[in-house]
């Protein structure tokens, strides 16, 4: 299941296939934002925040850099530059023994770039709501 979920994930992100969450969350997922303090509890939150995502950080720029496996958890470092600025920032996913992602969390540098990403998807969130 490691590379399933692995490799879904990746199959999600570069087809930018919003539809395709509902395969790999599982229904109690926890979702951690690098700019919102509280975890969202759910698929369907969790849902909202991965397909703004997918929009605002997904460009033509952005790219997988490395992954670190172990277990049931991945750290992939990602890298992509919107409006003149490179934004570098790690996914952390855990899954379980279905292969469906349990715990996502997002991490992102610099401190211009959590800015810059904290107002898009705040844009992006108004939109799909």
């Amino acid at each position: 299941m490691i590379e399933n979920t692995v490799a879904a994930w990746h199959k999600l992100v570069e087809a930018k296939d919003a539809a395709g969450l509902d395969n790999i969350l599982a229904d109690h997922v926890v979702f951690h934002s690098p700019v919102v303090h509280t975890p969202q509890v759910g698929k369907s939150i969790t849902k909202l925040y991965l397909y703004a995502a997918l929009h605002v950080l997904n460009n033509d720029s952005f790219k997988y850099l490395r992954e670190v496996i172990s277990g049931n958890n991945a750290v992939l470092e990602f890298s992509t530059v919107i409006e003149g600025i490179t934004i570098n920032g790690v996914d952390m996913i855990t899954w379980d023994a279905d292969g469906r992602i349990t715990d996502f969390k997002v991490m992102i540098r610099p401190l211009k770039a959590i800015n810059l990403v904290h107002r898009m998807m705040g844009e992006m969130l108004e939109k799909i709501k």
